[in-house]
């Protein structure tokens, strides 16, 4: 049976890694929203390997990691604005109808990836980091996205 922060990692970078598989987006858009996503993605994957003892830790390297996803985390909302779609396009029309609440989870997720971003010590760290941010990008997917 695996572990909960193995199942935890595993969960976001399935998430994370769904948006590597789209390819033929036509719409420019929605291609860059896919591509902040995928950012967001690789740098997840980064902290799961981690913490799955598949990667060495480095503090600096999950530092990073985390910086990164907040820097993606804070364009979401700008490239969500304008109502794009794309038959690749995974976003539901939810995001348009109830963009305040969008807006805030994705201001939240810049919250927790920023205190990330400083305060990632040991390997320790990566176990509630990855729970936290697992559950901000879940409760987003579950609302906003097929």
């Amino acid at each position: 049976m695996m572990n909960r922060t193995a199942s935890i990692c595993l969960s976001l970078l399935l998430i994370g890694s769904a948006a590597f598989a789209h390819s033929g987006v036509k719409n420019a858009a929605v291609k860059a929203r896919m591509d902040a996503m995928s950012g967001i993605g690789a740098s997840v994957e980064i902290l799961g390997k981690m913490a799955k003892g598949e990667a060495a830790f480095d503090q600096t390297a999950a530092r990073a990691a985390a910086a990164a996803i907040a820097g993606h985390a804070a364009e979401i909302p700008d490239f969500f604005r304008a109502q794009e779609d794309d038959p690749k396009s995974e976003a539901k029309v939810e995001i348009w109808s109830n963009f305040a609440d969008f807006e805030q989870k994705s201001k939240e997720l810049e919250e927790i990836a920023t205190a990330l971003s400083t305060g990632i010590s040991s390997p320790d760290d990566l176990g509630p980091a990855l729970k936290a941010l697992g559950a901000n990008c879940q409760a987003c997917h579950k609302a906003y996205r097929e």
